[in-house]
């Protein structure tokens, strides 16, 4: 990356309005209720943020530079859109990182970081009993999130966080049904074998769950929505 372009991405991370926009369209992804291929018109997102274009050709930038946004040439911005090689690279690339993720976690765990990770889980079981669709998608993918955060380590958060948001992606493109979150409980199993202590343990716990999600996709077929835009970033669906 140039220098130029690092500047530019350093002035994303600290204009207010940009990183608005980066947030909204980043959980709309994780949500699932931004489809692959959606149009992000420049205009659109202009009067739904009240702002003005370069704002937000900043922020698609930042988005693009994330594997969230693919940037094409006269055509515009769109929602980026796994293929099936690429969704397989990317779950092997998941099962590489969090497989040692969760076995340095299970040597070295300290009790205020299992707190947090079981606080986790239980908002995971509160919206699905409250059939929070929505938000059991986005706890669901953000416990992985929270797994990396335990090291205190900036660019494993970042590399793990934009797989996760990569899996959104690959999920609302190949999903079935099944596919549509983590599987129940499979979560609190992960924590039960961190803090056993026994870091092989730890290790299949997490292969065992990323597996699942990876063999509940068809990647023979696609889904593609029609979603209004300006309702999914306002809110107001």
């Amino acid at each position: 990356m140039t220098n130029e372009a690092e500047d530019k991405l350093d002035t994303l991370r600290t204009d207010p309005d940009e990183q608005m926009i980066v947030d909204r369209i980043y959980s709309a992804v994780m949500e699932q209720k931004l489809a692959p291929r959606t149009k992000l018109s420049e205009l659109a997102l202009c009067e739904t943020f009240g702002v003005g274009r370069m704002r937000v050709r900043r922020a698609l930038l930042l988005l693009s530079s994330q594997g969230i946004v693919d940037l094409q040439s006269n055509r515009g911005a769109y929602v980026a859109c796994p293929s099936a090689d690429e969704a397989r690279e990317v779950f092997v690339a998941r099962l590489m990182i969090e497989t040692g993720i969760v076995r340095e976690l299970a040597r070295c765990i300290g009790e205020n970081d299992v707190q947090a990770l079981r606080a986790h889980v239980e908002k995971e079981e509160l919206a699905r009993k409250s059939d929070d669709r929505t938000e059991v998608i986005r706890l669901s993918g953000a416990f992985h999130v929270e797994l990396a955060e335990r090291h205190e380590n900036p660019v494993l958060t970042r590399v793990v966080r934009e797989l996760v948001t990569r899996t959104s992606l690959i999920v609302a493109l190949f999903g079935t049904n099944q596919a549509s979150t983590c599987p129940d409980d499979e979560h609190a199993s992960i924590i039960d074998a961190i803090v056993s202590g026994n870091p092989h343990s730890a290790e299949e716990a997490i292969r065992h769950h990323l597996l699942h999600v990876q063999n509940s996709l068809d990647l023979e077929q696609t889904q593609k929505a029609e979603p209004d835009l300006v309702k999914i970033l306002t809110g107001r669906i």
